[in-house]
């Protein structure tokens, strides 16, 4: 019973990416064939050029992000461990990172 679960979620899983790649696939594809020849002299595009080209864009431009996807991972609580430290603590950790070779770019305290 549970196989046949997991068939049928493949299916769907199928079914919802066909009709997103045919979806985003078809938009890219008449948006560059009614702007690009046009706009820069670009030849147009066949439907799969279209996919492949938006494919790339995806991987060189930020992933998947809106698809719950493959983005970096990013840094939660810094602002907090930040307020949390100490003066010595802060000073120190500024000096640490002036000793890698560049110059902290973590402001100074503000003076009150």
């Amino acid at each position: 019973m549970k196989r046949d679960r997991w068939i049928v979620k493949g299916f769907e899983i199928a079914l919802v990416l066909t009709i997103v790649i045919a979806g985003f696939g078809s938009a890219a594809w008449q948006l560059w064939n009614w702007l690009m020849p046009s706009i820069f002299g670009l030849h147009s595009l066949t439907f799969w050029e279209a996919v492949g080209l938006m494919g790339l864009s995806w991987i060189l431009f930020g992933g998947l992000r809106g698809f719950g996807g493959f983005s970096m991972p990013r840094r939660h609580g810094t602002t907090e461990r930040w307020e949390r430290m100490t003066p010595e603590e802060r000073e120190r950790f500024r000096k640490g990172l002036q000793c890698r070779g560049g110059k902290s770019e973590i402001p100074a305290e503000p003076q009150h």
